[in-house]
């Protein structure tokens, strides 16, 4: 997928790889007339269908062997460093986190699932519910917003498991029904609504499942499951040069993968679904490659949807690609940059049917949002979910500087493109300012009747003249345009100076 453009005969085209355009018309330019293209098909991430992910793609695991039923630590200490550990077929109950050498490999032979849970037994009948006590931990500091901001049920780590089947949290005993639980931890006592007798109960108990203890670690081929991670904080923490490959990380409380202060670190192949709070997050790394994995149905434990980095990518603080993933029907924002983040490019992917926007891009610095098909976002409900153009839809840059959003299918999302200038304050690269963005070659199809597209601001921030740039885009069924707080039809956006050389249908 390239971005180019081709002179002849005194005319220049705009081309977007793989994707066909229409002639807008002659444009006059400082007495030349140029010919101006407009995308009018989708880009190839359209059609292009995600590999295999998960263990099922890893590489056969040839190396020291670690067996079921044995703590790992001591056989990783006793090897040298650089060494390669197979996980055995079967179930591997963490009772605390793996800490990896440098150089280390961790892989799994076909069926290797490491867990943090540990199987309860013992439950008596008390009134309609089961309670069994003694296995909660000591109370913990709590943090996370949760979409429940009153009780906060999220901000819990235990998880529980009835046949491998997610309850849900409730807040209180009485509000026990089949199908939840409730964790008493004043009187470390569980209740649950079904009859245990006869099923495999399992309770998230141990936080981490691989630490980033050191550099340059492989993790690969490994089913990864029902561990009790803290809000921002992952199952699986990589660091600086890990490479983790072809995983499948679920059911995990908070965070499946994490990429903590690990430049250079690679995540790829992964299945990364049905996360309490976020499929992967990546702080403060550099050059970081988040590539060709299935991020999907993540917070499940009831994060706060619209504002609380839920979903299915976070990155803050961070730069490198996100390339390539299917980002689909997570509870919150698909693709979120967050805070500082620099020289961020997300290209080729496909997002769709995410609660909250489908990319975001917040009060960050350069950017590249390229080539890739934003579909069906932001129809999700909840705690400052709504329908105006601050909560985006499809993509939102939001007081960011020189961004481009160039050659990307945006469908049928709540809202098409947002453009936000708020006061942000200042960040390590100058203070946090809506300045230079491109809306270049895009395909914007707006059939929902209430969808709009256009430019926000607080009465703090009002939009320098120039700040943003629309053209040669190609829209169809767009009539709803916002600017200075009004709304515009077509005609109007284009005499607001906007969109000179675009099209509408």
């Amino acid at each position: 997928m390239r971005r180019g453009a081709v002179a002849a005969a005194g005319a220049a085209v705009l081309l977007l790889a793989g994707c066909s355009s229409k002639d807008a018309g002659p444009e006059p330019t400082n007495g030349r007339t140029v010919t101006v293209t407009v995308p009018t098909a989708p880009p190839a991430a359209a059609a292009a269908v995600l590999g295999p992910t998960g263990p099922g793609t890893a590489k056969p695991c040839s190396g020291t062997a670690l067996p079921v039923g044995t703590d790992p630590q001591p056989i990783i200490d006793a090897a040298p460093e650089a060494t390669t550990f197979c996980f055995a077929k079967g179930l591997h109950r963490l009772t605390r986190a793996i800490q990896p050498r440098k150089g280390d490999t961790l892989g799994g032979e076909p069926g290797a699932v490491l867990s943090g849970a540990v199987r309860l037994t013992g439950w008596k009948r008390t009134g309609t519910s089961w309670a069994l006590t003694g296995v909660l931990p000591p109370t913990y500091p709590l943090k996370g917003q949760c979409e429940d901001n009153t009780t906060n049920p999220c901000q819990r780590g235990e998880q529980l498991y009835v046949d491998g089947k997610h309850l849900a949290r409730v807040m209180s005993l009485p509000q026990v029904k089949p199908g939840t639980f409730y964790g008493d931890y004043n009187t470390n006592t569980l209740y649950v609504g079904d009859d245990p007798d006869g099923h495999l109960t399992e309770m998230s108990r141990t936080q981490t499942a691989i630490a980033n203890t050191a550099e340059d670690v492989t993790v690969t081929g490994l089913t990864i499951e029902h561990f009790a991670s803290r809000p921002q904080a992952g199952a699986l923490q990589a660091g600086t040069g890990w490479k983790v490959l072809s995983n499948e990380v679920r059911w995990n409380h908070a965070v499946g993968i994490m990429v903590i202060e690990g430049d250079h670190a690679e995540v790829t192949r992964n299945t990364v679904a049905d996360n309490g709070q976020l499929g992967i997050g990546q702080y403060r790394s550099a050059d970081v490659r988040i590539s060709a994995n299935l991020v999907a149905r993540n917070n499940t434990d009831g994060f706060w949807i619209a504002d609380w980095e839920s979903g299915g990518i976070k990155s803050t603080r961070s730069s490198g690609e996100v390339s390539g993933n299917d980002i689909v029907a997570n509870r919150g924002v698909g693709m979120w940059s967050d805070i500082a983040e620099y020289d961020r490019r997300i290209t080729g992917n496909r997002i769709r049917d995410n609660a909250a926007d489908g990319i975001r891009y917040e009060i960050s610095y350069t950017g590249v949002i390229d080539q890739n098909v934003v579909e069906h976002n932001g129809f999700g409900t909840g705690r400052g979910s709504g329908g105006t153009l601050w909560d985006g839809g499809g993509i939102n840059v939001n007081t960011s500087s020189d961004v481009q959003v160039r050659g990307n299918l945006v469908k049928d999302n709540r809202n098409a493109l947002s453009i936000q200038s708020r006061t942000r304050g200042d960040g390590p690269r100058g203070t946090y300012v809506l300045r230079n963005v491109l809306i270049e070659g895009n395909l914007i199809v707006m059939t929902n009747p209430s969808s709009t597209l256009g430019v926000v601001e607080n009465k703090n921030s009002p939009t320098q003249p120039g700040a943003i740039t629309f053209r040669r885009n190609s829209y169809q069924g767009a009539d709803r345009f916002a600017y200075h707080g009004k709304s515009l039809t077509w005609s109007e956006w284009q005499q607001s100076g906007f969109d000179q050389d675009s099209v509408s249908s």
